[in-house]
């Protein structure tokens, strides 16, 4: 029996991927054949794809189009209302009850995962409300004010290590290094633990994606696996020797006489390093590459530095680091005139909102002086507004602002890669000159 009981446990991370990307991906797949909207927009972002028609394909199919996986919509104002509704719910999983749910149950990974409670991602009232109000009181945006010289300083370093005169892949060099760095200061990691973190931080971003392969699968799985490991023994070490670093104040944290337990203190640091770093790196390796291509606007930059924080608005409208996120209803209700049934999955595509007419003119047109570009939904809305937006919005900027004040004249080079995410946006290598 033990030698049943072990091939049995050793089958159950083929189960999971199976149930959780491979499936998924078949059957977005097969729908894209058939010419399914949704099916045909995941499939076309896997392959690094403009998405532009597509967008406008389902907003002309009216503000929620009917697809083989449920609803979608591009449209600003739906997207908002389903974003913000208390009709809403997070949590998207096949833990029903059903033959492939029970399935399911019986071979989930005992990992934390930023995607599976008690992650903020996947968490809703009453638990979110608690969970959120301790967490927010730590990354309000005066406190991470309070990092800008420091965010300047490592952003400065990165550039100081690298020759103008060579190519260089900035996504590796500069647009991972930094915010990695940043995040884990503010976990408060030693610095002879740096480096097993960026390793770690790197092998788990992948975790916020769908459809993964199998090999990048167990390779996530053992990060994650990895990282809830080191951070039991971070966590210990922090409420021995507190510093003032932004996790030993979430640490010590109360409402009410109340904190965090050590397994969401764990789950909001892996949601921070996953979500800060992929997300983050994503918003410096497109806004580079948008404004190396596009003279006239860096020149209206250098004319007017006051315009960076808004450029960097129009980067997050332009190009967003997540496409989508999905809702279920949580009970009958209605969006935008359109009856929805409890237990309908709706995704909300952001990249394609951020594009809608109604409320961006001309917005396929990159333009960093656009009136209202912060009214894109790139960090979400409602009680999951992303509550690293002051953060990335501040590496954003300065990040770029850096590179392209100390080198002018970089030139981005042919090869760059979009990385084969279906959710996640960004270049997965930047090949470029910074030299003139």
């Amino acid at each position: 029996m033990p030698v049943l009981a072990g091939a049995l446990n050793r089958t159950k991370p083929l189960i999971r991927w199976s149930i959780g990307h491979a499936l998924p991906r078949t059957l977005l797949r097969r729908e894209a054949r058939r010419g399914d909207l949704q099916g045909r927009m995941v499939v076309a972002a896997a392959e690094g794809r403009d998405l532009t028609g597509l967008f406008e394909e389902i907003r002309a199919a009216g503000p929620l189009a009917r697809t083989r996986f449920g609803w979608t919509t591009t449209t600003h104002a739906a997207v908002r209302e389903v974003l913000s509704s208390e009709d809403f719910r997070v949590g998207i999983t096949v833990s029903d009850g059903s033959a492939l749910g029970r399935l399911a149950t019986w071979s989930a990974g005992g990992h934390l995962h930023p995607v599976r409670p008690p992650s903020l991602l996947a968490v809703n009232p009453p638990e979110h409300t608690r969970y959120r109000k301790l967490v927010t009181g730590v990354f309000t945006a005066r406190a991470v004010e309070q990092l800008r010289g420091r965010v300047q300083e490592i952003a400065d370093s990165l550039l100081d290590a690298l020759d103008p005169g060579a190519p260089v892949d900035l996504v590796e060099a500069y647009c991972g290094l930094l915010p990695v760095t940043v995040i884990s200061e503010i976990l408060g990691v030693p610095r002879s633990d740096l480096g097993k973190v960026l390793s770690l931080g790197a092998a788990a971003a992948p975790s916020l994606d769908l459809g993964l392969g199998w090999r990048t699968f167990r390779d996530v799985e053992t990060a994650l696996t990895e990282f809830d490991t080191w951070l039991g023994e971070h966590l210990g070490h922090l409420r021995r020797h507190p510093g003032d670093d932004l996790f030993s104040k979430l640490v010590a944290a109360r409402d009410d006489g109340v904190g965090l337990t050590e397994t969401e203190l764990k789950s909001t640091a892996g949601l921070v390093l996953a979500a800060g770093f992929e997300t983050t790196v994503n918003l410096l390796g497109s806004g580079i590459a948008l404004l190396a291509n596009a003279p006239e606007q860096l020149a209206v930059l250098r004319e007017r530095p006051q315009l960076w924080g808004n450029a960097v608005e129009e980067v997050l409208r332009y190009d967003p680091p997540v496409l989508l996120t999905g809702r279920l209803a949580a009970r009958d209700t209605e969006v935008a005139g359109v009856p929805l049934p409890r237990g309908a999955l709706v995704t909300t595509v952001l990249a394609g909102a951020n594009r809608d007419p109604a409320v961006f003119p001309d917005p396929a047109t990159f333009d960093v002086t656009r009136d209202g570009a912060r009214d894109h939904v790139s960090f979400g809305a409602g009680r999951h507004h992303c509550l690293g937006a002051s953060l990335a919005r501040m590496e954003g900027e300065i990040g770029l602002r850096t590179i392209f004040e100390r080198f002018p004249g970089l030139r981005v080079l042919p090869g760059g890669r979009r990385r084969e995410t279906r959710i996640l946006r960004g270049y997965e290598n930047l090949p470029a000159v910074l030299g003139s």
